[in-house]
């Protein structure tokens, strides 16, 4: 059996309601969304190829979970794999008994692979500024004409205005492309965010971020107010543009700047609380600028900077 397999059975009621739930009262992201779908569903298939009987929740106990972390052992997946899936078990779980549906969770203790620490990666100033950069870079030529090069002009223009923001914010890629316009707030140079679990943060915004913004709206047939989203799929196109088009738009300018190709947009992310911790931020202060709900979230952070200040003094100090 494929555990990555992501065919649904034909129906469980707790499932169902489970995943509506992270849609509507927890304002889960659509990763989120995905991956505990996945983790869910999967779990269910292999108990029916396993214990080949009908899956019961209430009825699981711990040693159902121990087999099943024995069997996603067996697979080679990583050690993050399987903890992501019991992360997503486990959610599911306390879901069901706040619902009535199991008395107490039987994944509580289970004992999983840990995982080790690994330090976020991330741009530095100069490689950030190169990046920046890049899209005006690419801008059409004098041999490009008509809807073709409108349209390369609107996308090197936008995409300068979202690494801008991100850069400027800190934002997840998800909470980016749910910006509307009413969100910006150009007198007191803030955006109001909705991040996980539908939580509003306002985050500064630097004017760098706002000219591009109001460069790119200026190509626009109208200017965007109200609920409409700040950075659109296209000139013609009233909808946000997805996430997915970012991520592939960002390899190219990462290729074209001799960069990483492989960094994704949270990497900027990273850069972002890095050079704030750099510059001397409070890890408090970050840890409200990137909307995290606990403070351990934001410390690997300072970890990365620790490292970089041994680099450092190993390399510069006469008795290091």
């Amino acid at each position: 059996m494929n555990p990555a397999a992501t065919e649904a059975p034909v129906s469980d009621k707790w499932i169902g309601k489970f995943l509506q739930h992270l849609a509507t009262d927890r304002g889960a992201s659509v990763y989120t969304q995905r991956n505990y779908r996945q983790a869910v569903w999967e779990f269910y298939r292999w108990h029916q190829a396993e214990r080949r009987q009908p899956l019961e929740w209430e009825a699981l106990q711990r040693d159902d979970f121990r087999a099943y972390v024995r069997f996603l052992g067996r697979q080679n997946l990583s050690r993050a794999a399987v903890q992501l899936r019991f992360s997503a078990l486990r959610t599911f779980y306390r879901f069901l008994a706040r619902r009535g549906g199991v008395a107490a969770s039987p994944i509580r203790n289970i004992a999983l692979p840990k995982v080790g620490k690994r330090l976020p990666k991330f741009l530095t100033r100069e490689q950030m500024g190169d990046l920046l950069a890049t899209p005006l870079k690419l801008l059409p030529g004098e041999g490009e004409t008509g809807s073709a090069r409108a349209a390369t002009t609107h996308a090197c223009w936008r995409d300068v205005a979202v690494l801008e923001t991100i850069y400027s914010c800190g934002l997840r890629i998800s909470e980016l492309c749910g910006l509307a316009a009413q969100d910006i707030d150009w007198n007191e140079r803030v955006v109001r965010v909705r991040g996980k679990g539908k939580k509003e943060r306002l985050i500064p915004i630097g004017k760098p971020a706002l000219d591009a913004i109001e460069h790119y709206w200026k190509l626009l047939p109208q200017r965007p107010d109200g609920d409409s989203p700040v950075f659109l799929a296209g000139p013609k196109k009233p909808t946000a543009v997805p996430p997915r088009q970012l991520q592939l738009r960002l390899k190219k300018y990462l290729a074209a700047a001799g960069l990483d190709p492989h960094l994704t947009p949270h990497k900027l992310r990273h850069s972002y609380a890095t050079h704030l911790l750099d510059a001397g931020a409070d890890l408090r202060s970050v840890q409200e600028l990137l909307g995290h709900a606990h403070l351990v979230t934001t410390q690997v952070y300072t970890h990365l900077t620790t490292e970089r200040l041994k680099q450092a003094y190993d390399a510069a100090h006469p008795r290091a």
